[in-house]
């Protein structure tokens, strides 16, 4: 018995030895793999090429913005632009075993445009020119606008809409080809860093007042105290060298500084905040702004008629463009980390949405659903939504705070234009945005759980 239980120990132990062995043996194939696959992540070389084109009407047009203006412009204040980061990911060859072949490379295009948005159909009909001229995934690219209420209106609508806003409808497209296809040819090895600012220029619109009864009533105005998202998102993309080539901003806030009585076009607060940004930082440097989730958001001064000439006046669309501005350049000077390397990453979905009618407060049993398109998007660690509509910044918050990612730029008026989004518990309070919304109140808690899954996707 006493031999029995000496051989079944030894046994027991070599069992054991040999256990440990295999474990330590898998841990380290499994670390193995692990920085395999680590290496050929940050083996792929991350390459963007920018440009800039000059998109100011020639003519005189028809506004964008205020239903009661229906004169066309009278000049124009400060140029429009349309700019372009595109990104590209050398492709890799994986040969090892299990772990496939994977030849291709990705792309991702962002297009700032200083523009109201791409109504009336326009956005399907120029994504899909875009599209099919450079053979990109619906995914791989963001068409967006800086929802400037100072600019033209675009049409394909050649029976209602003006001849010259049909023409500069299709220059646009053309010289948006134009202008991606030399940010394309300007590709080079990038480097990218983030920070966050704050700046007070937004301000939540919807005011509370009362009439000479009593009866409350939500109209625009100005609600200091109402939620307001304060955060510049500031991206820095630089050559290997450190020279910067591009600066890219997030920031909710409505173009609206000037009203319905100006007709002199320009691109109102984000338009002057990307000429001031340009500026400061030289002629080789390009700053696209994207307007973050501010369907409830004004600039601090709006609708005002016009520029102000009065001796020693700061116009206010300058001012509040030159304030916030300055913050994302004081952010931009203060990244200091950047990196090279980092996957690219897109998605695209189209949402059918619970609707409402527009002009409505009530729901209708049998109201059809509403189509929002959903854009994601990964560069790195920096994350981009780019949602087709305009989002109430309480939205946008939301999606932010949920991301698995430290930035996430939510990018609104991007690849469609299906109106106003709002959050659920404003649909007892009513008001303009309500009101004219397609979307009954429960869609935005839907877009938000889409949104952050498929950030968690990428």
């Amino acid at each position: 018995m006493r031999e029995v239980s000496v051989f079944s120990l030894k046994r027991i132990g070599t069992i054991v030895v040999v256990f440990i062995a295999c474990l330590f043996l898998t841990a380290l194939a499994a670390g193995r793999r692990a920085s395999v696959v680590q290496s050929r992540e940050s083996a792929g070389v991350l390459r963007a090429g920018t440009a800039k084109i000059d998109i100011t009407p020639k003519k005189s047009v028809k506004m964008a913005g205020y239903r009661g203006r229906t004169g066309l412009s009278t000049g124009v204040h400060d140029p429009l632009s349309a700019r372009i980061v595109a990104f590209e990911r050398d492709p890799i060859s994986q040969k090892d075993g299990e772990m496939g072949t994977q030849s291709n490379g990705k792309r991702f295009v962002l297009v700032s445009s200083d523009l109201i948005g791409f109504y009336d159909g326009t956005a399907e009909h120029v994504r899909k020119v875009i599209l099919n001229e450079f053979d990109l995934e619906p995914s791989e690219l963001f068409l967006s606008s800086i929802h400037t209420h100072a600019g033209p209106s675009l049409t394909i609508d050649k029976e209602e809409g003006h001849p010259h806003n049909l023409e500069y409808t299709e220059t646009l497209t053309a010289k948006l080809i134009e202008v991606i296809r030399k940010a394309f040819d300007n590709m080079g090895t990038v480097h990218l860093g983030a920070g966050i600012g704050y700046s007070p220029v937004g301000l939540n619109r919807r005011e509370l007042r009362f009439d000479s009864l009593g009866n409350s009533e939500i109209k625009l105005g100005r609600n200091p105290y109402g939620p307001t998202d304060k955060e510049v998102l500031v991206v820095k993309m630089t050559k290997p060298d450190g020279t910067a080539i591009a600066v890219l901003f997030d920031y909710a806030i409505h173009a609206t500084c000037l009203g319905g009585k100006n007709y002199v076009i320009s691109g109102d607060v984000l338009g002057l905040a990307e000429q001031f940004v340009e500026k400061i930082l030289g002629q080789d440097v390009i700053a696209p702004a994207f307007a973050g989730a501010s369907g409830d958001i004004n600039p601090w001064f709006r609708v005002l008629p016009a520029f102000n000439t009065e001796p020693g006046w700061i116009p206010e669309p300058v001012l509040l463009g030159t304030v916030l501005g300055e913050e994302v350049v004081h952010v931009f000077r203060n990244i200091e980390r950047v990196s090279g390397g980092g996957a690219i990453k897109t998605a695209f979905v189209t949402l059918e949405l619970p609707g409402k009618a527009k002009n409505e407060l009530t729901i209708e049993k049998d109201c059809p659903p509403t189509s929002l398109n959903i854009s994601v998007a990964r560069v790195g660690d920096i994350a981009f939504v780019g949602i087709g509509g305009e989002v109430l910044t309480e939205i946008g918050m939301s999606i932010k705070a949920a991301s698995p990612y430290k930035h996430t730029f939510v990018i609104t008026h991007c690849n469609g234009a299906a109106g106003y989004l709002p959050p659920e518990h404003l649909y007892v309070e009513g008001g303009y945005e309500i009101k004219s919304s397609p979307f009954a109140p429960q869609a935005a808690d839907i877009v938000v759980k889409q949104a952050v899954k498929m950030l968690h996707e990428l």
